[in-house]
């Protein structure tokens, strides 16, 4: 009967909606934030579902390469369409509830498919890694069906690491502030909520982060360490200047998603570095690695690619008319 009663009255325990407060100490300027917040979502829609047509449509681009941007673009727009449509509820009429599943739904989401795309980072480096090191063996190395694997693998592991979070959050008691000071659910800020030790959250995302980020970081960086010294041991000048060119693009469009990210996780889970950082400030930039990488993605992946470059031009030029 105890039983019975504790599982009853912890049904109850759940909140119905949360409230996400948006960028705390700005919502008188959450309108003018939402401009630049828009048109970043605009970018990034049009030019990711730009690159999955040409890619789709253009027989001449099913090579490894393009197999993994059509990835990135399709994790792009879902971790775009998963905050930014809420967010602009937020900014622009004021919308802060979001009921207690949607919530949990979207944190899976958000940080189900930052682990993808960290894991398709990676891939994309060792394909370039392999490109520039190894070009003879490369079609042979990286196969379609390697191609597939490797997308699948970077799609499990996001999956399956992230399930928990949810699961994690709705197992505790919510009987104070229901007020998250985020503009969407991030699994931190809304179990800290929790009247409950939330210890096993802490410790789980911290082993999932070190895991994701420090397996993929150290994989990325010994990949463009060789890519420099094979760069560097190119007899042609003009050769050697245009990769550097490219793979510097690369380095800092992942830098962009990793340092936001690492910068929000540490404000987070240390309370020291957390203290002296002004909230507005945590939330802008822990926006930013789920906003500025769809965006930027198809244009240094993509569009500063001849390949693409060539059928993108293709795509918007029209034809002359016959004099």
């Amino acid at each position: 009967i105890i039983t019975m009663l504790d599982l009853n009255s912890t049904a109850f325990t759940n909140p119905i909606t949360f409230f996400l407060m948006g960028i705390p100490g700005l919502e008188d300027l959450h309108i003018w934030i939402s401009i630049p917040f828009c048109s970043m979502y605009i970018v990034a829609l049009m030019g990711n579902i730009l690159i999955l047509f040409i890619i789709k449509t253009e027989t001449v681009l099913h090579e490894p390469m393009f197999y993994f941007l059509s990835m990135l673009a399709i994790t792009d727009l879902i971790l775009s369409t998963s905050t930014l449509p809420k967010m602009l509820g937020v900014f622009w009429f004021n919308y802060h509830e979001i009921s207690f599943h949607a919530c949990l739904t979207q944190m899976f989401f958000i940080h189900a498919f930052s682990g993808v795309e960290s894991g398709l980072l990676v891939a994309m480096a060792l394909d370039r890694y392999v490109a520039i090191c190894n070009p003879l063996r490369h079609s042979s190395i990286l196969t379609n069906a390697v191609v597939a694997q490797v997308g699948m693998v970077a799609l499990l592991r996001g999956l399956v690491l992230m399930t928990p979070h949810p699961f994690l959050v709705r197992r505790w008691p919510y009987c104070q502030s229901t007020v998250v000071s985020h503009t969407y659910c991030e699994h931190m800020a809304v179990v800290k909520l929790a009247c409950a030790d939330i210890s096993i959250n802490s410790l789980y995302s911290l082993a999932v982060i070190i895991l994701i980020v420090g397996t993929d970081v150290t994989c990325i960086s010994l990949s463009y360490v060789q890519i420099l010294h094979t760069v560097f041991n190119l007899p042609s000048n003009d050769t050697r200047l245009k990769t550097l060119s490219t793979c510097g693009s690369h380095v800092c469009v992942i830098l962009t998603f990793y340092i936001p990210a690492l910068f929000s996780f540490l404000t987070h889970r240390f309370s020291k570095f957390g203290h002296h950082v002004a909230p507005h400030v945590h939330i802008v930039v822990a926006n930013i690695y789920l906003l500025v990488p769809p965006m930027v993605n198809p244009i240094i992946y993509g569009v500063r690619t001849k390949k693409i470059r060539d059928r993108f031009l293709k795509f918007f030029s029209f034809s002359k008319p016959v004099s």
